[in-house]
């Protein structure tokens, strides 16, 4: 007789011993959650969602994926097991998730009243609770975790981890978190975790080197560990190595796991590496998929700005802005929402927009300002936008703040200051080609009939300094070559007219108004025609 696969009691056998097999599975679904494969871990889970500890771990994951409400529902199932020791912890979880921190705080307490004070498992739970939330008020986690050491008696590298996740929460934890990390390390010191941390820390605190020693760590101890180089692209693009970055995401992006989340990731990289319409692709790709997804929202209305598709941004930066819970709105959301509008002809609203983001969040007061300043240029208030940049300068002025002062002044044909400007940085940074220009600009609008030739000698000193790379500054190349022809063309001196013309064809062959001033000046001399003989009567 055939052996059927549904033979019942081959059914039965595999029921009986689904709890066991479960078991043993779930450091596995553990492992997947941190390697952020959510979508392997929820087919471990799921099939055994009845099990609180099952529950419990799928609200961990939805917690990660901030999905508030599913996580609530998992930590709500796993707190129904009464002899399940964190059921009172998985309730709390559950409001915690809600943002019901006062509500989470009491279940808590009454968790750990529950045990008496002297269950470490439970104090290590409500640790690990704030450590994978969002909250920096924390300092409860920061107890619970050193409470449960204690009772503990020894270090346990897990823990720890926690214990520096919660730290660096805080906007000066730094420090504690790398102490914390660093001992869990002591305790275990082949803990890849530990190793990633401190490499995000690293990053965090724009330590390169460092960073790349852990990271490389944790690779040698596990090549698949994918998240960690999404974190390494992270710090080759603040570290200005673009290519590397790119290369780097690509790593990632080939080896996590083909979710909406992933090309979320994917797309947020292309953002800051302002590939805008690539990333609009991701992010447009990543929303069909799942509408809701708060940061591509916040992402599709900054990067619908940045390619000029400003009617689309305005109603993108509205919606997500209706959708966004108050505590995830962040300064730059505002800061775009402002420039949105100001584009959009609504300058007073945007600028007042700007001018709030500001005011809430002075540690970014400089990096802002320059955005006030562009939300006046978008209004063609050029006076404003001149206060505002000198305001930022105070005492002492940065090159480039200089540079954006004299490039403002020309807008708004103040050219003797843009000309002073120009030169103090060009004394500064003599390499600096951009000031040659402005100062030669300057100088031309001073004398656009080029009766004096003010600009002659500084248009040359530009060609002097960007002639070594003619590719990278062919546009100003050209320029300065056309003025010096249109010079000598003035002052009657073909030669060096058509050889200055010549030269701005030479840098940018598309240039049709050299082209055709090489034409003219090219043309054979008309020459006059001999005087008819007369005819003989």
């Amino acid at each position: 007789m055939i052996n059927k696969p549904w033979k019942l009691s081959l059914l039965a056998a595999f029921s009986l011993a689904g709890p066991a097999v479960f078991a043993q599975n779930l450091p596995a679904a553990r492992q997947s959650i941190e390697l952020e494969r959510y979508s392997e871990a929820k087919r471990q889970l799921l099939p055994n969602q009845s099990n609180a500890e099952a529950a419990y771990e799928l609200g961990r994951l939805y917690t990660k994926q901030e999905k508030a409400d599913s996580a609530a529902y998992f930590f709500n199932m796993a707190s129904r097991d009464t002899k399940f020791p964190l059921a009172m912890v998985a309730t709390g979880r559950a409001l915690l998730a809600q943002g019901k921190k006062a509500e989470a705080d009491a279940q808590f307490d009454a968790a750990i009243k529950a045990s008496k004070s002297k269950d470490a498992k439970v104090f290590a739970a409500i640790g690990q609770a704030y450590a994978e939330s969002d909250i920096k008020d924390n300092q409860k986690g920061v107890d619970a975790i050193n409470q449960a050491i204690k009772l503990n008696k020894k270090d346990d590298p897990t823990w720890l981890v926690w214990l520096g996740d919660i730290y660096q929460k805080r906007d000066n934890g730094g420090g504690d978190a790398m102490n914390a990390y660093d001992r869990a390390l002591a305790a275990d010191a082949g803990y890849t975790l530990a190793y990633y941390r401190k490499g995000q820390l690293n990053v965090r605190s724009r330590n390169g080197n460092e960073a790349l020693t852990n990271f490389n760590k944790v690779i040698n101890m596990n090549a698949n560990y994918a998240p960690v180089y999404r974190d390494m692209a992270e710090m080759y693009y603040y570290g200005n190595q673009y290519d590397q970055a790119s290369q780097t995401m690509k790593k990632y992006t080939d080896m996590s796991e083909k979710t909406p989340a992933t090309q979320a990731t994917y797309a947020a990289f292309l953002y800051l590496n302002k590939k805008y319409p690539e990333a609009l692709t991701q992010i447009d790709e990543v929303l069909a998929k799942d509408p809701n997804n708060l940061t591509m929202n916040r992402l599709r209305a900054y990067t619908l700005y940045e390619t000029n598709q400003n009617d689309q941004a305005v109603a993108a930066i509205d919606k997500y802005m209706k959708m966004a819970p108050a505590d995830k709105i962040i300064t730059e959301d505002y800061v775009y929402q402002g420039k949105i509008l100001t584009k959009a002809g609504r300058s007073d609203e945007g600028i007042a927009i700007i001018e709030k983001a500001i005011a809430a969040d002075p540690k970014k007061a400089d990096e802002l300002t320059n955005d006030l300043a562009q939300a006046y240029l978008i209004k063609k208030d050029y006076p404003k936008a001149i206060a505002t940049i000198k305001r930022k300068m105070g005492d002492k002025p940065q090159l480039a703040d200089q540079v954006r002062l004299a490039t403002i002044y020309s807008m708004n044909k103040q050219y003797p200051q843009t000309d002073s400007l120009a030169n103090i940085v060009i004394t500064a940074r003599p390499t600096y080609m951009p000031a040659y220009l402005l100062r030669a600009q300057a100088n031309s609008l001073q004398d656009p009939e080029i009766k004096q030739g003010l600009a002659k000698p500084h248009y040359e000193k530009y060609i002097e300094v960007a002639k070594a790379d003619p590719a990278k500054n062919k546009e100003g190349l050209a320029e300065a070559y056309r003025y010096l022809g249109s010079y000598y063309s003035i002052k009657g001196d073909k030669a060096q007219a058509l050889s200055n013309f010549q030269q701005a064809v030479a840098v940018k062959p598309e240039d049709t108004q050299a082209a055709d001033a090489v034409k003219q000046l090219s043309a054979p001399t008309k020459t006059a025609s001999k005087a008819a003989p007369t005819k003989k009567k």
